[in-house]
């Protein structure tokens, strides 16, 4: 297992997020070799002891263990289909964001050039790295991950979520759906809140406080779809939707944007079309599980 703590490394893409990623393996003691289609970027680590490799190829000599975080797949495939890049024997391993299905098409990619092939998600920004605030996604071979763990442990809080190359990128985008949503709510709120003069910093402590209270109703919820069973123990459907109602009135009663609820109403209304209003909120999976066109 390459598990020691002077691994060699390679990073490839020095954004500010592979920045970062070059800079904590360094802080960690790892020997870490670099390469950027910009050389001028990596003078930062290459003064903190980093070694700048002039081609990617030599780049992935440099080691058995490489990170690749640059801007999009098809720059993954680019650079990593080169002519003068050898992949056989090595652990690659991809931070660069993208779709599930890019994922999976890359760890197939990969693996027929003799890499073996994690997909990864960054739940960070670059200050964070190296922290334990940062939490870094890994979906693909178990082993794979197992045989690295510790040395990607320098970049900060790393977790296995499956077999399935595409989950890390699943979870990413699942992740920005709740970040938008909350916070979306917090400015529908905070906009209904300036009409009356109170201040956004004001509102935030309360909105904090529900925002809290609500992820606490998460596992509970969570077991209900499981099952596929939605009984109203706090509350039925036909009443959120009543107290939709009036959110959107309210919101327009102080000439405030009222899409948000009425896009909530929407989907609630449709649920209860469909014989669900007596059963509680989360039956509303079943519409959000619909494509577009469907519902």
């Amino acid at each position: 297992m390459n598990n020691e703590p002077d691994t060699p490394v390679t990073v490839i893409g020095l954004g500010l997020m592979g920045q970062a990623l070059a800079g904590a393996f360094l802080k960690a003691g790892h020997p870490t070799t670099v390469w950027n289609r910009t050389a001028a970027k990596a003078d930062q680590l290459v003064a903190d002891g980093a070694r700048l490799a002039p081609t990617v190829g030599e780049a992935i000599k440099a080691g058995s263990l490489a990170i690749i975080c640059v801007t999009d797949y098809e720059a993954v495939r680019e650079l990593l289909g080169a002519s003068d890049v050898e992949l056989h024997g090595t652990t690659l391993i991809n931070l660069t964001s993208g779709d599930s299905a890019q994922a999976r098409e890359a760890a197939r990619w990969a693996e027929q050039r003799g890499a073996r092939y994690l997909d990864g998600a960054i739940m960070a920004v670059p200050p964070a790295v190296g922290t334990a605030e940062a939490v870094i996604l890994h979906s693909g071979p178990q082993s794979d991950f197992e045989a690295h763990k510790s040395t990607l442990e320098a970049l900060g809080t790393v977790t296995y979520l499956g077999a399935d190359h595409g989950l890390a990128s699943l979870y990413d985008v699942a992740g920005l759906a709740m970040m938008w949503s909350v916070l979306n709510a917090w400015l529908q709120g905070t906009a209904m809140l300036r009409t009356a003069g109170v201040d956004a910093a004001t509102y935030a402590p309360f909105a904090r406080q529900i925002a809290a209270g609500v992820a606490e109703w998460l596992p509970g919820y969570a077991e209900q779809i499981d099952r596929g069973s939605f009984p109203a123990e706090v509350s039925a459907l036909e009443t959120d939707a009543r107290a939709m109602s009036h959110l959107i009135e309210e919101s327009e009663a102080v000439g405030v944007n009222a899409e948000l609820p009425r896009l909530f109403k929407a989907m609630a209304d449709r649920a209860i079309a469909a014989g669900h209003g007596g059963e509680q909120y989360p039956v509303l999976i079943e519409e959000f599980a619909k494509p577009s066109g469907d519902a």
